[in-house]
């Protein structure tokens, strides 16, 4: 029995990883084709760039994991189907549910490490992956002047050059406008020719320039300014340097600090425990409004006992403004009430959301794997084919379904334990039932036959 159950561990391990890998690696392709915008001419290290891959793909196992165990059940049960080793297994009196068994449990475990990694490993994932993307982001585009286009990645200059040779460094007709004043182009520099490199420590981008002119619009009164009257500088020279600062190309490294309380940072503890604190400070919140509303509402019935007083007829101007500004603080007090009410809400939400993906995602393994498992014993084939078809019309079905029921539960139509857990609720129904087909050994698609008796 031994041999038995270690044959169709054996048989399933090699399908799991194979597609586990290719399932990371078509997720890391659309992470990286949804941020290319915000990778490509930044001229950023290959360790950062394998350090945000790194962490992306870390961030992808828990959802990778689901769709590999669904195609490679189906991949194994059907490969063995297809051979009729599993024919000639069930004619020994072992049923389907003892072959299923031993990668049964092998999908248990690997359902407990999906949510462990979920817990404790992608929330770090999470936050290394989230606060090195927000450094690129803000990182500039890399120093890249082309022929014949104006470059204003340096900031308070535009620099047009018309021809640069094949090494990179010499550089033909060169123009440089300076908008450092902010008062528009009131300083050019032309040059016949120059050359561009960085410094020794490449904290520098320096332009050596020959045979150029400088002009500049020098500052004039405010009599001549009304007349429109701006004299101009013109200076000639030989050589010029310019040096141009690049501590602004660099990527600098943000702390974690600042994105360690977002909810999808945090494990479940962390979040029930945030949870409960949100629901605290609202309550204290309330406290406060329900005393604001009182005490408001006591000082306008003493206003209104004035309004309504000959004693104070006199000053019944006073006293109607006093209790309209009243009355207009407390629908102030009222409708950012009810502003800050909803955001808590929608807080709370999001982290009920997230507490419930965890485990959602892996009670998804034990699911698919018990519709891939009797599936693939049905259709008896195995390989690429129709099990991968097979596989990835499920999968659209459970992304389909979990998407919506995310949304819905975010938008407050369904709840948290509703929204995030309905797909199992529909797909776990089909899986009971293609296992029990396949135990019977029945065709797929055929109905229960109901005989009726006829009345004497």
């Amino acid at each position: 029995m031994k041999k038995f159950n270690l044959f169709f561990v054996k048989s399933f391990l090699g399908p799991f990883l194979f597609t586990f890998l290719i399932a990371i690696f078509l997720l890391l392709m659309q992470f990286l084709w949804k941020y290319i915008d915000d990778l490509v001419g930044k001229g950023l290290d290959g360790i950062v760039i394998a350090e945000l891959l790194f962490y992306a793909a870390a961030r992808f196992v828990p959802l990778a994991l689901p769709i590999s165990i669904l195609l490679s059940s189906i991949m194994t049960y059907g490969n063995i189907a297809e051979k009729n080793e599993l024919v000639a297994i069930k004619s020994a009196g072992i049923s389907l549910q003892k072959c299923m068994f031993p990668v049964f449990i092998l999908v248990i475990i690997t359902s407990s490490f999906s949510f462990l990694f979920s817990n404790y490993v992608m929330p770090i994932a999470n936050l290394k992956a989230g606060t090195l993307l927000y450094d690129i982001r803000k990182q500039k585009p890399a120093l890249n002047i082309q022929e014949g286009i104006f470059y204003n990645g340096i900031k308070g200059f535009s620099i047009k050059i018309d021809k640069k040779n094949e090494n990179g460094i010499d550089l033909e007709e060169i123009m440089i406008y300076d908008h450092n004043s902010k008062k528009g182009n009131d300083k050019v520099i032309v040059a016949e020719k120059g050359q561009m490199y960085l410094s020794e420590n490449e904290q520098y981008f320096i332009i050596s320039l020959e045979n150029g002119f400088s002009y500049y619009e020098m500052d004039i009164s405010t009599v001549a300014r009304s007349r429109k009257n701006h004299p101009l500088q013109r200076n000639q020279f030989k050589k010029d340097i310019l040096r141009f600062d690049l501590s602004e190309f660099g990527m600098k490294k943000s702390s974690e600090e600042l994105y360690r309380n977002h909810y999808a940072m945090m494990s479940n503890k962390q979040l029930t425990s945030s949870i409960d604190s949100i629901i605290h400070k609202n309550y204290a919140k309330d406290q406060e409004f329900y005393d604001l509303i009182n005490s408001k509402s006591s000082l306008d019935s003493n206003l209104v006992n004035k309004l309504i007083s000959k004693k104070y007829a006199k000053k019944k101007r006073n006293i109607n403004k006093a209790a309209i500004q009243s009355s207009r603080q407390i629908i102030s007090s009222i409708e950012n009430k009810i502003s800050n009410d909803k955001y808590s809400k929608t807080i709370v939400i999001k982290h009920e959301v997230e507490w419930h993906r965890k485990l959602s995602l892996a009670a998804a393994c034990i699911v698919l794997f018990l519709i891939g498992a009797p599936l693939g014993a049905i259709i008896r084939k195995g390989g690429f084919g129709m099990p991968v078809l097979i596989s990835v019309g499920f999968f659209i079905l459970y992304h389909t379904v979990s998407v919506t029921g995310e949304k819905m539960a975010k938008e407050g139509e369904l709840t948290s334990f509703e929204g995030m857990w309905i797909a199992i609720f529909v797909l776990a129904p089909i899986g009971l039932f293609l296992t029990y087909k396949a135990a019977k050994d029945s065709n797929l698609m055929a109905l229960p036959k109901f005989k009726w008796r006829k009345k004497s």
